[in-house]
């Protein structure tokens, strides 16, 4: 089975024991069931979902690696804290964003970037090699071919942030690019909703661009940093725009 997420990803639930995570991951996220609340008994819960045990223990083990929920002997399975949620897990965050809670978490994901991508970015004018350059130039590329398109343009600004996470050849900040996906894409979406953000961006990813281009740490740290702070003013713009 297939569902598409508000953040345009299509995501795969396939199996029973997923179909039943996605359903009470869901409800964690939009609150119906809150930090501490004890699930309904295993026969209850699993005859309102109707499903076998089997699926709802499967499930439950799903969220329990999640950080969502944890079972002990005679206590049932309570929901945990929200600090305990792992945010970077691909399904977490697409039930964020499918449930229309990006805003809540929005500044926190920004201020991650804004520790991790400028000095990503120093790393790999210092070790990017031909092939990481040439990836980062070509989603460059791409980006100015989609222009004012903003739905073309999505696929190449998450290609451009992930290959210099990539060019950085550090095996534990190459793979940020791809667990945070969902989130990113619907950050550009909405920062790029504004009219005229998407063209203005560009000489911003092509300050990048050239500084690690051309070997210059301390340039390209410094042009991913106002990249990352324009794009987070071009989001409370039109976020603020869209409450009042």
């Amino acid at each position: 089975m297939l569902e598409s997420s508000r953040s345009g990803r299509t995501f795969s639930r396939r199996s029973l024991h997923g179909q039943v995570a996605h359903a009470i991951g869901a409800r964690i996220i939009r609150g119906e069931l809150t930090p501490g609340e004890t699930l309904p008994n295993e026969a209850d819960l699993s005859l309102e979902l109707k499903v076998s045990r089997t699926a709802l223990r499967e499930a439950i083990k799903l969220l329990s690696a999640k950080g969502l929920v944890e079972s002990r002997p005679k206590t049932g399975t309570r929901i945990r804290p929200r600090a305990s949620w792992n945010m970077l897990d691909p399904d977490v965050l697409n039930w964020l964003v499918s449930d229309g809670a990006f805003e809540d978490y929005a500044d926190d994901l920004f201020e991650m970037r804004r520790v991790i991508e400028p000095a990503a970015a120093a790393i790999a004018a210092m070790r990017g090699d031909k092939a990481a350059i040439t990836n980062i130039r070509e989603a460059y590329e791409d980006m100015v071919v989609a222009g004012e398109n903003i739905e073309a343009g999505i696929e190449p600004d998450l290609r451009f942030h992930q290959a210099i996470l990539t060019a950085t050849g550090n095996e534990f900040i190459a793979p940020l690019g791809a667990l945070i996906d969902s989130a990113l894409a619907t950050s550009f979406r909405i920062s790029s909703s504004r009219p005229g953000a998407k063209i203005n961006s560009l000489p911003r990813h092509e300050a990048v661009l050239t500084a690690i281009a051309t070997g210059d740490s301390e340039g390209a740290r410094e042009a991913m940093d106002v990249l990352l702070s324009d794009a987070m003013n071009d989001y409370h713009r039109v976020v603020d725009i869209d409450q009042k």
